[in-house]
């Protein structure tokens, strides 16, 4: 009789499986005619018109969510898509406009994504200043550093709102409370601008941009029971200007009062702190040309919705199995620490942690092994980012907080999420006690 193993996830910080309803949702815009909605949306036929509806319904309902704007939403291929173009495009603009700053300065932490932090220092190649903000031992960034390293060539301050190894939230509206103060000092000045990734953040955090203060922010499908492939840039509308004379040369296209200004065609918004890194026919809005990921677009839509109805709920189902969790692992390895910030209350506007992750310390324990082993035995869980996880050097993020190479090197993060029960974590928990 052949075995099968019933394996337990707990990577879901690394990313999620998809949610049925999201594949539901979806399905339709795989299929020909006549249900389907697999046209492209740039046709004017039917079938393209049916796909740029659900484009347009998608992209109200994601900034909704956010309390954003339609038009400032841009759909992306990833969410390191979306944050190259935060950065790269903010700088490209910048260097084109604004010459009399020879060398532009970004400010971002020491524990910024990868997706950040490499494109950081492939700008700095470029000769752009790249500010590295340490943080304590807990993960959170030295705002009085933050508030010194701010000066006239500052053209953005890049700050992950919740990180995905230590799970720490930083005060992103006490950031951008600091930001405000030194644009008024400096005349109103339009920069620096204000960008998060909030990828982490928003399973579990209310992400409205108005109470975070942000001027961009970089969301993620796949992180919240979506499609893999598709992400976005919120891009505050504040920042745009109408291209008139576009708007003007579209009138005899308004057919009736209802026709709204973004349906006469891409490109009527100027964007003067952002310049798209892909050129083409003009999709989202002149940022991002290619034609649209219109099923991986709905399913976002349909995971943003999901997750926004039932965050509290979840919050609190989570919470309590990761405190549980933790509370059971310590009396298997007593030494064991959380490497981060210790207390696993989940507090608001605050210092605070997500309530789904535990990055621990295994005193005497290889991390790679103990990866392995627990793996065979079918745990799945991570030593650190996926994005990078295939890479032998350390955790730049514990090594940011002041881990020892040694420390690191010992360390495994969970992550639990809405599939995670309370008899798989037992079952884990007796597969860890045969391990130990």
């Amino acid at each position: 009789m052949l075995f099968i193993m019933k394996r337990i996830y707990l990577d879901y910080a690394a990313t999620t499986p998809m949610d049925m309803k999201v594949k539901k949702a979806m399905a339709p815009y795989f299929s020909a005619p006549p249900a389907g909605g697999f046209g492209n949306p740039g046709s004017l036929h039917f079938f393209g018109q049916k796909a740029m509806t659900a484009v347009d319904e998608s992209r109200e309902k994601i900034a909704k969510a956010i309390n954003a704007d339609f038009r400032e939403i841009i759909f992306t291929g990833s969410a390191t898509e979306a944050n190259n173009l935060a950065l790269r495009g903010i700088v490209k603009k910048f260097k084109i406009k604004d010459l009399r700053f020879k060398i532009p300065r970004i400010i971002v932490s020491a524990i910024e994504h990868d997706s950040i932090l490499e494109t950081c220092r492939d700008l700095e190649r470029e000769e752009i200043e790249i500010i590295y903000l340490p943080v304590n031992k807990q993960g959170i960034i030295d705002l009085k550093k933050l508030k010194e390293s701010l000066n006239e060539r500052t053209v953005l301050v890049s700050i992950m709102c919740a990180n995905n190894e230590i799970g720490i939230v930083q005060n992103i509206a006490g950031i951008s409370k600091i930001i405000k103060d030194f644009k008024k000092e400096n005349f109103f000045s339009k920069y620096p601008l204000f960008h998060t990734d909030a990828v982490q953040a928003f399973q579990f955090l209310d992400c409205d941009v108005n109470k975070l203060g942000v001027d961009l922010m970089t969301l993620s499908a796949h992180k919240i029971y979506g499609p893999k492939g598709i992400g976005t840039l919120y891009i505050n509308s504040k920042l745009q200007t109408p291209n008139y004379k576009q708007i003007l040369n579209s009138k005899n296209k308004i057919q009736n009062k209802k026709t709204k200004i973004w349906d006469l065609g891409f490109g009527i918004w100027d964007l003067p702190v952002v310049k798209p890194l892909t050129t083409g026919g003009g999709q989202e809005f002149g940022l991002r040309s290619g034609t649209e990921n219109v099923a991986a677009i709905v399913g976002f839509a349909k995971a943003i919705e999901l997750v926004s109805n039932s965050r509290e709920l979840e919050n609190k189902r989570v919470r309590q199995l990761t405190d549980y969790f933790w509370r059971e692992l310590k009396k298997l390895s007593p030494k064991a620490e959380i490497n981060g910030l210790k207390d696993l209350r989940f507090m608001i506007y605050d210092l605070r942690k997500l309530p789904n992750i535990l990055n621990v310390y295994f005193p005497n324990q290889n991390s790679q092994d103990l990866l392995i082993k627990l793996d065979l035995n079918g745990i799945a869980v991570s030593s650190g980012s996926a994005c990078s996880a295939r890479a032998t050097k350390p955790s730049h993020v514990l090594k940011a907080i002041g881990l020892s190479d040694k420390k690191i090197k010992s360390s495994l993060r969970f992550s639990l999420g809405k599939f995670t029960t309370k008899e798989e974590i037992n079952r884990a928990l007796k597969i860890i006690k045969k391990l130990f």
